[in-house]
This record gives structure tokens, sequence and C-alpha cells, in this order.
């Protein structure tokens, strides 16, 4: 049975709770309109909509995959948010971030995931390092594992690190997408990948075409700022497709490189 892409929904932030300060994005706990919580990632932070871009991308193919993955929303940001706020580095990135955001369901309640104390199934480990190598994604360490358990299941948060070559387009992304990716050396879940060979296999064959046009397709207009070598919205998301399909279809260079890195650890 084929996989279909669900739509991301929109929601107004109705009210902001407190700031996430963790690393330089300052992500924010919000109430929405639709009376859930959320933690809302700022287009108008330092990295600005690349990094949402990022997590649309990496959270949609990991939820493909069948891995657990908060919600994600698009949220509407008001501009009143901004004269209220009395921190000025706040104020300066609520007033950058007026109208569309991206926002991830709050697990209230979880935990940062401990490799020492929780025990992660093979397959699910290799899904995640095989998901991660794909992405170039560099931040799922030891130190910043970026994984929560909740209710018992582990899951998948903040992937705005990954797809890198991004910030950069001039470096060509089709070079860029039968690269090896070495950083995975450091991935959390490396030692317990011991199936990456059945994985690749088997995610191969999930994340299709469509899959991936659709995952795209929902990036939003205005945050793809045309710059050289686009000249439309269309053209990026073209590129961030063929660089996937690309990706996939060599995806044997990555998974040896990751499997390489684990036989010097284990």
């Amino acid at each position: 049975m084929s996989y279909t892409v669900p739509q991301l929904k929109t929601v107004n932030v109705t009210r902001y709770v407190l700031p996430l300060r963790e690393g330089g994005s300052l992500p924010g706990l919000v109430e929405a309109s639709d009376g859930q919580n959320y933690v809302l990632k700022f287009r108008g932070a330092a990295q600005g909509s690349k990094v949402l871009i990022a997590e649309i991308i990496g959270g949609e193919l990991a939820r493909a995959l069948g891995l657990n993955v908060p919600e994600l929303v698009f949220a509407n940001f008001d501009e009143a948010f901004g004269r209220t706020e009395s921190d000025h580095e706040l104020q300066t990135q609520f007033k950058a971030s007026v109208g569309l955001n991206l926002a991830l369901r709050h697990l209230s309640g979880s935990n940062m995931f401990d490799p020492t104390v929780t025990k992660v199934d093979h397959i699910m480990a290799s899904s995640i390092v095989w998901l991660d190598s794909l992405l170039m994604n560099m931040d799922r360490t030891v130190r910043n594992t970026n994984l929560l358990v909740w209710n018992k299941d582990l899951w998948l948060i903040d992937q705005g690190a990954s797809l890198y070559f991004h910030y950069n387009w001039s470096t060509e992304p089709k070079l860029q997408a039968v690269k090896p990716f070495p950083f995975i050396k450091d991935h959390v879940l490396l030692p317990k990948a011991s199936r990456l060979k059945k994985v690749n296999t088997d995610n191969r064959t999930l994340l299709t075409r469509d899959v991936i046009e659709a995952i795209v397709a929902q990036i939003p207009d205005e945050w793809l700022i045309i710059d050289p070598p686009f000249t439309s919205p269309q053209d990026y998301r073209d590129a961030y497709t063929q660089f996937l399909l690309t990706r996939i279809a060599k995806s044997d260079i990555f998974v040896k490189e990751a499997q390489h890195a684990r036989e010097q650890i284990i």
C-alpha cells in the first residue's frame, strides 16, 4: 500500500508561553488556535527559513519511513507579539518572524533520550542512521541527541541541521548528493545500527518520487527566496527533489560509509 503524505495544517499562535533557550535559534513554547501547545521554530531566527525547510523535509521523510515525529504545523505569528515583548533579543526575532512559521507538537512529559538507559531496536536505530546519512544531519550525537522518549517510544525532533548544502547552492547539489557522510561516525545510534543493509533496501522502496515531491511541494513560496541559480520557487523545489532522488539512488555510498564507521567503534 502506497504512503500518503499528510498535508500540514495551519494554526494561529494565540499565546507565547516561554522561550526554549537551546542553541542559537531560540524556539518558543506557544499555545495555538487549535488548543494545542507547540514548539515554534521562528523564520526570523539566525539561519532563517532554510532551517524550517530542513525540518519539513527531514520530519516528513522520517514519518514516511514509519519513524515517530511530532506533528508539524504551519503557525501564523502576529506582529502584536513583537510590540509587547520586553526582551530585546526576542523582540527582534518576533518582528522578523511575523507571518508563517513552523511548529512541532509539544510532547508534554517527554524526556531526553539517554543511550545508556533506553534500549533501541536495531532496525529502528539503523533506519534513523540511514535517514540522517541521507539528509546529512550533523546534529544527532551523544552530546545533542535530538531524540525524545515519550510514552515509552522514541521520537525524532529537530532536523534543522540537515541539508547543509542549501546554504550555498553554488556547491553543486548533484555532486553533494553522491558524497559519503563522514560525520555519521558521531551518530548516537550508530553502535546499534546493525541492519543498515536491510533498511537501505526497505527505505529506498518507501521513499518514492511521489512521496518526495508531495513533501517538497508543501514548502511555502515565501520561504524560497529567489536567488541565483533559481528564478522561481518551483526551481527550488525541483532542486530539492532531484537532490533527494539522486542521493537515494546512490545510497550505497553513504551506507558503506556508515558501516565502515560502525566497524571502527564496535
